[in-house]
Parts: C-alpha cells; sequence; structure tokens
C-alpha cells in the first residue's frame, strides 16, 4: 500500500498504521497514504483501525513542511482537515488505538474518530499549537468544540494544555484507557463489536448527528484557506 501507511485487511477490519519517522509526522505524502487507505477500506467494506508505532501516533504536520512557506504550511493544514471531515463521514466506523502520544494533528485524529482507545503511560494527548506558536485553524477550533468536554474545551485549546491518557479520556480525546498489552486485544474486541452494526444505519445515523459539525467544517476549511496563522 505504502511505506507511509501499511494496510492490513482480516476479518472485516482494515488496520491502518502510520510509519513516518520517530513522530509520525503528518505530512503530504502521509495524507495522500492515508486517503488511499480509506478508499480501499471503503471497497473492502471493512471497519477501520487507525494506530501508530509503540509509544506514539503522531506528534502533528510535518513542522519541515509547515516551515517551508506560508502557502505550503495553508495546503498542507487544508488537505489534513478535509481527511479529518472525510474521516467523520466515512460509511464504516473509524477506531483509532492510540499507542501513546498524539499531539497536535494527532490529536485531531483522535477527535476525527468514532472510538478511541489510549494506553497507560506518560503520554502526553493534546493540542499544542499556542505553545508553539501557532494560531489555532477554524477547523481545528470547530472540531474540538464539537468533540470535547466543555470544560476542557478552553483549557485545550487556548492554553494549550496537555492531558495524560486518563485526563485525556474525561477531556473527550480518548474513550477508554488500557494497559500497553492490552491495546491489540481490546481494539479487536471493540472492532468485533461493532461489526454487529447496521453499517447503512450506522452511516445514515453518523451524517445525521454529524451534519452541522460537516457544514461548519466545509465553512472552516474555506476560512483558513485565507486567513491561516
Amino acid at each position: 500500500m505504502s511505506d507511509l501507511i501499511s494496510y492490513q485487511l482480516e476479518d472485516g477490519i482494515a488496520t491502518l498504521t502510520l510509519s513516518n519517522g520517530k513522530v509520525n509526522a503528518i505530512s503530504p505524502d502521509v495524507i495522500a497514504a492515508f486517503n488511499a487507505a480509506l478508499d480501499r477500506a471503503e471497497q473492502d467494506r471493512a471497519i477501520v483501525v487507525i494506530t501508530g508505532q509503540p509509544g506514539i501516533l503522531s506528534g502533528g504536520y510535518d513542522l519541515k513542511v509547515m516551515t517551508s512557506g506560508p502557502q505550503n504550511a495553508i495546503n498542507l493544514v487544508a488537505a489534513g482537515s478535509t481527511l479529518a471531515r472525510r474521516m467523520l463521514a466515512h460509511p464504516y466506523p473509524i477506531i483509532v488505538a492510540c499507542p501513546g502520544h498524539a499531539v497536535a494533528k494527532g490529536a485531531f485524529i483522535l477527535l476525527s474518530a468514532d472510538y478511541r482507545i489510549g494506553v497507560e503511560g506518560p503520554f502526553n494527548i493534546g493540542l499544542n499549537e499556542v505553545q508553539i506558536g501557532m494560531t489555532m485553524h477554524h477547523v481545528g477550533i470547530e472540531l474540538a468544540r464539537d468533540r470535547l468536554r466543555k470544560s476542557a474545551f478552553h483549557r485545550s485549546v487556548i492554553n494549550g494544555e496537555m492531558f495524560d491518557p486518563a485526563g485525556a479520556v474525561d477531556a473527550g480525546f480518548l474513550d477508554k484507557v488500557v494497559p500497553a498489552e492490552q491495546l491489540l486485544a481490546t481494539t479487536q474486541a471493540v472492532a468485533q463489536q461493532m461489526k454487529k452494526i447496521n453499517m447503512t444505519a450506522h452511516k445514515n445515523t453518523k451524517l445525521k448527528v454529524r451534519k452541522a459539525l460537516l457544514e461548519t467544517l466545509d465553512a472552516a476549511i474555506e476560512m483558513d484557506k485565507q486567513h491561516l496563522l
């Protein structure tokens, strides 16, 4: 499939494993590989599991691209935002098995999925944009507003507060935390449970529930192309 995202289909479950250097940076090529993998999973009518390397899901956008020029940054964020929107509207369930850190775009991957499982340990999960001098983009604000608990939204987006895995459950980034050695088995159990869902009802209900959010994100993507950073 791709060196950046491997694709493994087994028993109706497609596992997409992100592998791009030490922090699994999200680059234009990674986003292209993500979209190709989601295309394939849709053709396979498979439940999707997204995961990373031991200790990390992703540290966020590729900073080499983000600092290579304003237009490159705008294009990368727009592509990433469009991917998030696609994940939110994907016709089959998307589960993220987060094996550790999930920062910035890594955390937005969590906020774009249907079920999120993290692991115990000294890991940081959250949105550090303001910590590193980036004004949060419109899509990021709206996605966080919709998926995070109200009490955590301002702390996360405005203060750049990072959460440990248990705190990430309370904030709304994760649904469950398990010991690292149980991540695979727990993810498989959740995926098997998801297979019992009527997928047409899942798709139609998902689109109803997220209709306002998807429309808001469409407008926000266009705003970010004009006024990013």
